[in-house]
């Protein structure tokens, strides 16, 4: 249990880092778009780095704690990153935004404490590892395929639905090998090393798509409400972690998932960021 408490403790300072860095980088997408001119921003790349930091801190716990854990403690920034957003775009929070942002954090922080906390040592085969990613390559492309079609709310939470899947990909590959070394770096030459990379630049392009449309707080919503749902399935289905069980635990169940539905309402219905005067253009270097 003390193993647990320092992975939930470096977990928390992660979740604080990515929080920041993704409301910095939203505040660019949405004046620039997801294209390549975020390269040229500085702001961008401060986000970046702060989040980047966040993700590793985050990365780190999972070496110390289970899937099933760790995963839940990202969904507290939500009530921080979207007043941070808001500050950025030189305005205050919405009532909406604060009320809607606690209660998802709230709501799916009560379903992932119904989680019983055991630690298993994870252990993942090539071809559920191949699955998993066949099955999250499918679903993100149906998401924005779907998302195509739609506009406003509904587009950037279907975007950031999809990204939340690959970002959740990235945590249960972190988690097998992280928790999976004991000690023997020679486990990281697997290729499931090789593949955490690849996803999380997936993961970053996709997330700044969804940070474009405008609309953080559904989208940033979006991606904490499925990173760890579908963290604790596939920890679940393909690590062998435990389960909540009984009947006393449906109750709950359902008042969190009543508050989690109202929320993610709430925070669907707020005008996009881009409603307001867009961030002037950074100077070009003299010389």
């Amino acid at each position: 249990m003390p193993v647990t408490w320092v992975g939930i403790t470096i977990a928390l300072a992660g979740a604080l880092g990515y929080a920041l860095g993704a409301a910095l980088q939203q505040y660019e997408a949405v004046a620039l778009g997801a294209t390549l001119r975020l390269m040229g921003r500085t702001r961008w790349w401060i986000g970046g780095v702060i989040g980047f930091t966040g993700a590793c801190l985050h990365a780190v716990a999972l070496s110390f704690a289970p899937l099933i854990v760790i995963q839940p403690i990202s969904v507290a920034t939500l009530v921080f990153a979207v007043p941070l957003a808001a500050w950025l775009h030189g305005r205050r929070p919405h009532r909406a935004e604060i009320t809607g942002s606690v209660a998802v954090a709230v709501g799916l922080l009560g379903l992932m404490l119904l989680i019983p906390a055991h630690d298993v040592k994870p252990s993942l085969s090539n071809g559920a590892a191949i699955g998993l990613i066949v099955v999250v390559g499918v679903f993100t492309g149906v998401c924005f395929t779907v998302a195509r079609f739609l506009s406003g709310a509904a587009k950037a939470l279907a975007m950031a639905v999809g990204a939340g899947s690959v970002t959740a990909t990235v945590s249960t590959f972190v988690r097998v090998v992280g928790g999976g070394l004991s000690g023997d770096m020679a486990r990281l030459l697997h290729w499931f090393t090789v593949v955490i990379p690849v996803l999380l630049i997936c993961a970053v392009v996709l997330l700044q798509k969804s940070y474009a449309v405008g609309y953080f707080g559904i989208a940033y919503a979006g991606v904490q409400i499925v990173d760890p749902i579908t963290s604790i399935m596939a920890g679940a289905l393909l690590l062998g972690e435990p389960v909540p069980t009984g009947v006393g635990q449906v109750i709950p169940a359902i008042i969190a998932s009543v508050l989690l539905v109202g929320g993610t309402i709430t925070l669907s219905r707020l005008t996009p960021d881009h409603s307001h005067p867009t961030p002037a253009p950074e100077p070009a270097p003299v010389g």
